[in-house]
């Protein structure tokens, strides 16, 4: 039997800015810990780059799934 494998797929609420990988070959102990972190979603982050992201994009989140 083989582990699965874990993708962090970053998700954004407008409907015109499609999903995409950003990460992949986790697992999901890995997967997990990165969507529990405050920067990777629009609600929580307070970094620079994510504000960014929100101000340019909207609201948005990683979420996972495996592969």
């Amino acid at each position: 039997m083989f582990d699965k494998k874990y993708k962090i797929i970053r998700q954004y609420f407008n409907e015109n800015i499609p999903a995409r990988t950003i990460k992949k070959g986790l697992t999901k102990a890995q997967a997990m810990a990165h969507c529990q972190d405050p920067e990777t979603s629009s609600k929580t982050c307070t970094s620079s780059a994510g504000k960014h992201r929100t101000k340019v994009c909207g609201p948005w989140f990683d979420g996972f799934d495996s592969y």
